[in-house]
């Protein structure tokens, strides 16, 4: 079914500073199921049926994408879904439009403290997990797990890797990027740009890859994740006026302020072959850009 879904994913191609980079639309290739989450999941969902589950479980914040795409996905094939979302706090409050979205799609939401929600991948809690929920497919925060390394490893066609130096994304939990790392030629650079402030996404992707074409910077994330600054926020109006191309605060918008900025201080030859992987994610897009 998923090859049913999938389409020929369209490029745009603009000039920014006078660069020509191209825009792999990734936004476009589902319109609940979209960007890096498509490919994220496809491996995990056959896993699933394949074993037999009829239920899954997987983890994120208020704004996660992976959330919204993991409900309409488990709706389309046929699964229940159960999201464990970080902050009990939200329990009592109105759902952001992503919680929403998941919420309308089926998925049961179940809110716990950010303490309990940090011991997801301890030994202790995740046998407790299993011993809880015996019969749901767990699926990791963000989809990051070797299957959805195998599906980000597809987002890179044979002329992608032949006809650009450089590919950039956004980052999360690392699974996109490492995908696009295992895929990409020798000879191609992969530039992260980090939703999250610190360097410890670099350490875990470290452990995903063994390749070394690649680095990740946190110096665009505004803040740390989820936040934004007046400075992202007019560029993500302006950029969408300019190209016509959507942006959302958390990742993409972020991730094209860094390269645009990265090319006003001539970061890259003129001639650098670039290409922008727009991961989707536009359900978390504040209604006021």
């Amino acid at each position: 079914m998923f090859e049913q879904i999938a389409q020929s994913i369209p490029y745009q191609r603009i000039s920014v500073g006078g660069v020509n980079i191209s825009i792999k639309r990734l936004d476009l290739v589902h319109p609940h199921i979209s960007g890096n989450k498509f490919f994220k999941l496809k491996y995990n969902l056959l896993a699933a049926q394949q074993q037999g589950y009829k239920k899954l479980l997987t983890f994120g914040g208020a704004y996660s994408n992976h959330i919204a795409a993991t409900a309409y996905a488990a709706q389309l094939f046929g699964f229940e879904s159960l999201g464990i979302i970080r902050g009990e706090e939200l329990a009592n409050k109105s759902l952001n439009p992503t919680l929403h979205t998941a919420q309308q799609f089926g998925m049961q939401l179940q809110f716990v403290t950010r303490e309990a929600y940090r011991q997801k991948q301890s030994s202790a809690y995740l046998a407790q997990l299993h011993q809880d929920y015996p019969d749901y497919y767990v699926i990791p925060e963000g989809g990051t797990n070797p299957l959805a390394i195998q599906g980000c490893t597809e987002i890179l066609s044979d002329e992608d890797r032949q006809n650009y130096d450089l590919i950039c994304c956004a980052v999360g939990t690392g699974g996109t990027i490492t995908g696009l790392i295992e895929a990409s030629h020798s000879q191609q650079q992969v530039l992260g740009f980090s939703a999250l402030k610190g360097d410890f996404l670099s350490t875990e992707v470290e452990q995903l890859t063994p390749k070394r074409n690649w680095q990740i910077t946190d110096q665009y994330c505004c803040g740390g994740y989820a936040k934004t600054t007046s400075e992202l926020l007019q560029f993500i109006q302006d950029f969408e006026q300019q190209y016509d191309i959507p942006l959302e605060q958390i990742y993409t918008g972020k991730m094209l302020l860094g390269l645009s900025d990265l090319i006003q201080q001539a970061a890259f030859p003129v001639d650098h072959r670039i290409l922008v992987i727009h991961s989707g994610g536009l359900q978390g897009r504040l209604t006021a850009l």
